[in-house]
């Protein structure tokens, strides 16, 4: 898969908070997503040597069966500290080497963190979907900002994840008797249809296949 030039990753704290600002106002939560959609990705994090590796995993699953198609593993040292809010500047460019590995392109990226459910509207789903211009969907399995009523404990019920007054994204239940997951719009989908695709990338587990291949895959070879 071919990664477009982007910005450096050579950024102090403040640099990177100034960027996550500037970057925030390019990010589209409307959807613009190729039809159909025949391949969907997982991507996701492990650290190896106390946190001085960073260990990236993709997988692409067809769609809709979710098969696993194609993966990827790719490995750096890490070069940015671990501050909430702020993680995609860690991560991101280990996902883009593992991305460049793949020759199949998915048409949708489920990220294993925060879209636009973030301090200042861009985590790490948003970040690598305006790096790549590709549909996103943050699918985070923690809360990081707002506040969200009681979802009621049936498969598909969501309740609106509000912050500062705006609907961020959505506490969603994606299996009876488990704690809901956290679904924002990265870029190029909207909320409603992230929630559905993520959804349909969910049959049986609490988390979506995507991410459960990509989590095993960043963790073990």
């Amino acid at each position: 898969m071919k990664i477009p030039r982007h910005h450096s990753w050579s950024l102090t704290v403040a640099e990177a908070i100034a960027l996550q600002e500037k970057l925030t106002k390019e990010v589209i939560t409307i959807d613009k997503i190729p039809q159909p959609v025949q391949y969907v990705a997982g991507v996701d994090m492990g650290f190896e040597s106390s946190g001085t590796i960073s260990r990236a995993a993709v997988a692409v699953l067809s769609f809709p069966d979710l098969q696993l198609h194609e993966y990827a593993i790719a490995r750096r040292t890490t070069s940015f500290p671990y501050i909430p809010g702020l993680l995609s500047f860690r991560e991101i460019p280990a996902l883009l080497d593992a991305l460049e590995k793949i020759n199949t392109t998915p048409d949708l990226i489920l990220c294993d963190g925060q879209g636009i459910a973030h301090p200042r509207r861009l985590g790490i789903a948003s970040h690598l979907g305006l790096i790549l211009d590709m549909p996103t969907i943050g699918v985070a399995k923690s809360l990081l900002v707002g506040k969200h009523e009681e979802v009621p404990n049936i498969k598909g019920s969501w309740q609106p994840l509000i912050h500062r007054q705006e609907t961020v994204g959505a506490a969603l239940r994606t299996r009876v008797g488990t704690k809901p997951v956290y679904i924002s719009s990265g870029h190029r989908v909207s909320l409603p249809t992230a929630i559905d695709y993520v959804l349909q990338c969910t049959p049986k587990y609490r988390l979506p296949e995507t991410t459960r291949i990509a989590d095993k895959l960043s963790k073990s070879d």
